[in-house]
């Protein structure tokens, strides 16, 4: 077959063409369908693969921390029980209403039983807090630093939480030392005593 005989090719009869033409043809009709077809249909169906793909990452990732998570729950859950076992510990050692007397009683008696000679022991307003109220107690006391030092330490032993803070010792004239101190104790309010705070 020569280029002459391309020219002298029926459009309407392409079933008597010579065997290499109808080949051609037939590539390249099935070319212009292939291309169309990855235009028309394969073209978003590769963008949308692409999405597919980046969204199977991101859950991969957040299926990995969550099965840390998973593995560690037994640990978190061990933990949270003795936080709460803790917080139930910490909770008894603040005093109600009915025990706040008797711990303002125990201070006093922890001072005098150091041997410190009272100048001012003056409990202050209650400042409620989230699920606790805060009672401050200015105190001064005389006497010197093993007393001191007996004092603090019986407080700290008290059975009951009680803080101290802004300790200031200086001496006195007649030779003996005052100490100022804020004590704060803490008690446990009740929904009662919450609701009424708010």
């Amino acid at each position: 077959m020569n280029l002459s005989d391309l020219n002298e090719l029926d459009i309407n009869n392409i079933a008597n063409w010579p065997m290499p033409a109808r080949v051609f043809v037939i590539v390249l009709v099935f070319s212009a369908v292939l291309g169309l077809g990855y235009w028309l249909d394969i073209k978003d169906q590769r963008a949308g693969l692409q999405q597919a793909e980046a969204k199977e990452q991101e859950l991969r990732h957040t299926f990995e921390q969550r099965a840390k998570k998973a593995a560690n729950l037994g640990a978190y859950e061990q933990q949270l029980a003795e936080m709460k076992e803790s917080f139930g510990a910490m909770l008894r050692q603040l005093p109600n209403k009915t025990e706040v007397a008797e711990l303002l009683v125990d201070i006093s008696q922890t001072g005098l039983a150091a041997g410190l000679e009272f100048e001012l022991f003056k409990p202050q307003s209650e400042v409620p807090k989230e699920f606790y109220a805060e009672l401050p107690i200015s105190i001064r006391v005389k006497g010197d630093y093993h007393e001191f030092g007996n004092f603090i330490s019986g407080v700290a032993a008290l059975p009951r939480i009680v803080t101290v803070h802004d300790i200031n010792i200086e001496p006195d004239k007649d030779g003996k030392l005052t100490m100022d101190i804020l004590a704060k104790t803490y008690r446990y309010m009740d929904e009662q005593d919450e609701g009424g705070a708010q």
